[in-house]
């Protein structure tokens, strides 16, 4: 089973890319985040026409995530992150599909740091910790999928010393995925990976993407029931080359049930 995360950065603007993509590599299942549409406007005809069914939670003009599956054998457990009634921002998804618990989400990025958006960023982390441990508990294996906006290690930038300052790269993130992980999760493609330069971000500006200037920032985590069924996994780092594409490449493994 391949299953596949990509930040597309507006799926109405970038839905050209994403069809292509799709047709191209045809996961099996496909966690999507920054939708920047309302429900009302998900793109549902077009994905369905590209053989997917859909589950989103969508906002007008930021965030937004959704869960595709090929097969259609797709049910929502809920949407948003538990924990915080006040929360509005639609960052969380959590479906059972084909056998599986997936959960996908999109951290906050939390600059300017330090400052209220680097608040809300720590406090959604304990909110996703605590519901990463109720998931363990289930018997069913689980995979949490997303734009974590988390670099966990200085392997996971270019540069890092420049990111010295930077909410994806200060001490209080990396330990809450630090934290995360001791749980018992699993980041596969670090597994797949161990010392390799990876990255699945390249920002527009500088030429970021033609000098390889990037980031590791979009993760698969593991629960203990899937760390010995990985058996590939990568970036798909063409599509970042694509015209009109998002600022993010589409990252994916395979799991062997």
């Amino acid at each position: 089973m391949k299953i596949a995360t990509y930040n597309v950065n507006g799926i109405n603007g970038r839905l050209p890319v994403l069809l292509r993509w799709l047709k191209e590599t045809g996961p099996d299942i496909v966690c999507l985040q920054e939708l920047k549409a309302p429900d009302e406007k998900f793109p549902l005809a077009e994905i369905e026409a590209a053989g997917y069914t859909a589950l989103w939670h969508g906002q007008k003009q930021w965030n937004g995530v959704a869960i595709l599956s090929k097969s259609g054998d797709i049910k929502e457990i809920g949407k948003g992150l538990p924990g915080d009634t006040e929360d509005v921002q639609s960052r969380y998804i959590e479906a059972l599909a084909d056998g599986l618990i997936i959960a996908c989400l999109y951290v906050p990025n939390g600059n300017p740091a330090p400052g209220p958006k680097f608040d809300y960023k720590l406090k959604w982390f304990k909110r996703l910790q605590q519901r990463a441990q109720q998931l363990l508990e289930f018997n069913t294996p689980v995979v949490l999928a997303g734009d974590f906006n988390v670099i966990p290690t200085e392997n996971d930038v270019y540069k890092p010393e420049r990111w010295l300052k930077d909410a994806l790269f200060l001490p209080e993130t990396r330990n809450a995925f630090t934290e995360l992980k001791a749980q018992g999760w699993t980041d596969a493609i670090r597994q797949l990976y161990p010392e390799e330069t990876i990255y699945t971000f390249w920002d527009y500006f500088r030429n970021a993407y033609q000098r390889d200037a990037g980031l590791r920032i979009d993760h698969f985590l593991l629960n203990p029931q899937l760390k010995n069924k990985l058996v590939s996994g990568g970036v798909d780092k063409m599509v970042r080359g694509w015209e009109k594409t998002s600022d993010h490449a589409p990252v994916w493994i395979e799991i062997k049930l």
